[in-house]
């Protein structure tokens, strides 16, 4: 146990994870929260401790502000939590081991009389593919293994400049799932580095044949980890989103999730799978919580390394919080888009989309609530693309090709742009990040993950990387383009623009995290809001005997470019006419 213990101390000093991979799981947490005690100084019961289970930041903000805590005790709290429920979890790649000496200078200024503002010495996390340069930065791939880029990412900067503690590096799918698809498609949340997430509201593993290779029973959605930010690891984190990984874990973890409009947030040293649809945003408990956050990751001026960032204006002193209005439904047009994403469509001889039962029934409870709280409620709001029984001119016929059978000369039929820019954009951060990257080029980290499959590597393969490596950025150049006008074709002019000016609508209301495809294609705003549970029932069916705990189901709005301000209104006001969250019961 001594070598052990010794072991865990230098993690926490360095940020090194020995107990991240051993097959069995992770270390006993008793270990963890001595090591965490050696590397401190004095214990967590140092000060009376404050509740951080579902604490808002604004409660953590007020609770400093009055003296009842400091930074430093709020840190110690969250850590203590991590010791405790981690090996449950497997919700971070590595800890800040720097975490309590930077919330102790941040009390300093606190008690100086210089308050940064609302995030001021609020513990936060970071998907593990936005650079760190006090925090390694792994993206989940052994490759990348204990590795510290060269730069800062720019929200990164804007969060520590704004006051959060980087307590952490949230787990994700490895490369932010532009790794392994079809035919061996990697399960979301695994990678090679650390394993495998589970979720809070069901922590098993999956026990049905074929599956039960460690990944959750139920899922954990996207490639980004809101695991700990349930669980109350940190105050809130920051997931990235190419085609939904930011909704889709919000969503699967009853969080709050935001995917701004592209470019809203700097995309500066975040590593990529395509900047044409690329976008960081926050995963939080509230709706108050993400738009702290959302202001305090975009810039107050557009970032010179990312141009794109000039395109939405932020809102007066990058705040949010003004839009928190609990009577923001009153007079809002409300779309409800029926074909696909509630009821099934035939497109081209295929029946297509649809809710079962369930759900259904939460989503016609979610439309009386709207109505309820003042919204003008348009049903049906078709979108046009999603009703074309052209199976060419439908948006949800028109795939991505992210499967190793969508290879060159198989591809005609789905949109290149995810592997194109994976092999244009990919290969530009790694030659950003100079002579100490691991590998120079896409075809370098293929052939490192090859030599390297017996340590585990490529449990899944490596599909995608293999579709997208054979991409040439200068031949290829005029597909990519064209399949991207249609892209916005389908999800913009004939999509969320078209119903939106159809109708009149404020936004769009969908199930779930359904409505993240077609928000992520468009470039376009949308917010996951907690609303409630259904059946985790998949098929095939868990065995007779395992009883599979619920799924948590929310609701989404979705808006025009840069709609993010009115989109918050919204949601708050949903938000609080409801009151759904509800923490879960295995993590007191």
């Amino acid at each position: 146990m001594k070598s052990v213990a010794n072991a865990n101390v230098r993690a926490a000093r360095t940020g090194f994870r020995p107990w991240s991979v051993p097959p069995g799981g992770l270390l006993p947490a008793s270990v963890l929260l001595a090591a965490l005690s050696v590397a401190c100084g004095s214990p967590a019961s140092e000060a009376e401790p404050f509740d951080v289970v579902e604490a808002t930041i604004p409660e953590m903000q007020a609770a400093m502000e009055s003296g009842q805590l400091t930074s430093r005790q709020l840190v110690m709290e969250h850590l203590a939590r991590i010791a405790r429920y981690e090996w449950q979890l497997n919700a971070a790649v590595s800890i800040n081991p720097n975490a309590l000496a930077e919330a102790e200078a941040l009390d300093a200024e606190r008690a100086a009389g210089d308050v940064r503002g609302p995030l001021h010495g609020i513990p936060v996390a970071l998907k593990d593919n936005i650079h760190t340069t006090h925090i390694p930065t792994t993206g989940g791939s052994l490759a990348f293994e204990g590795y510290y880029p060269p730069y800062e990412a720019t929200l990164t900067t804007n969060l520590r400049a704004a006051g959060a503690i980087i307590i952490a590096k949230a787990g994700l799918t490895e490369f932010a799932n532009f790794m392994a698809g079809p035919p061996n498609q990697m399960p979301g949340n695994y990678n090679a580095l650390t394993g495998y997430g589970l979720n809070p509201y069901d922590p098993r593993r999956d026990p049905r044949e074929d599956r039960n290779d460690g990944r959750p029973a139920l899922t954990t959605g996207g490639s980004s980890s809101g695991i700990g930010t349930a669980a109350s690891f940190w105050s809130a984190n920051v997931g990235t989103d190419t085609g939904g990984s930011i909704i889709s874990p919000s969503n699967a973890n009853m969080l709050v999730g935001i995917r701004p409009t592209i470019a809203r947030v700097s995309r500066w040293g975040v590593a990529p799978v395509t900047l044409d649809h690329d976008m960081a945003g926050p995963m939080a408990r509230t709706v108050t919580d993400a738009a702290i956050m959302l202001g305090a990751m975009e810039g107050a001026a557009p970032d010179p390394n990312d141009a794109a960032t000039a395109r939405c204006e932020a809102p007066p002193g990058r705040d949010y919080t003004p839009f928190l209005n609990a009577g923001g439904l009153e007079g809002a047009r409300i779309g409800i888009p029926r074909a696909f994403y509630y009821e099934p469509v035939e497109v081209g001889g295929e029946t297509i989309g649809g809710l079962n039962e369930e759900a259904a029934a939460l989503m016609s409870e979610a439309i009386s609530i709207l109505e309820a709280a003042g919204a003008v409620v348009v049903d049906p709001a078709q979108i046009p693309s999603f009703v074309d029984p052209d199976p060419e001119a439908n948006f949800n016929t028109w795939p991505l090709c992210i499967g190793g059978h969508q290879a060159k000369g198989s591809d005609e039929g789905c949109s290149v742009n995810f592997k194109y820019g994976m092999k244009r954009d990919f290969d530009a951060w790694l030659e950003s990040l100079g002579p100490s990257a691991p590998v120079r080029t896409l075809t370098e980290l293929r052939e490192w993950n090859l030599a390297h499959r017996d340590a585990g590597s490529m449990k899944y393969e490596q599909s995608r990387y293999d579709i997208s490596d054979e991409m040439d950025v200068e031949a290829d150049r005029a597909r990519n383009a064209a399949d991207m006008a249609k892209d916005s074709l389908l999800s913009q002019m004939r999509g969320i623009d078209a119903v939106l000016e159809e109708y009149d609508l404020d936004a769009i209301f969908t199930p779930g995290s359904r409505g993240a495809a077609l928000a992520a294609r468009a470039q376009y705003p949308h917010i996951v809001v907690p609303f409630g549970f259904v059946p985790n029932a998949p098929t095939p069916a868990f065995p007779e005997g395992f009883d599979a705990r619920p799924a948590p189901f929310g609701i989404g709005f979705t808006g025009a470019a840069c709609s993010e301000p009115r989109l918050i209104e919204l949601a708050y006001a949903f938000e609080q006419a409801t009151l759904r969250r509800v923490p879960p019961e295995s993590f007191p």
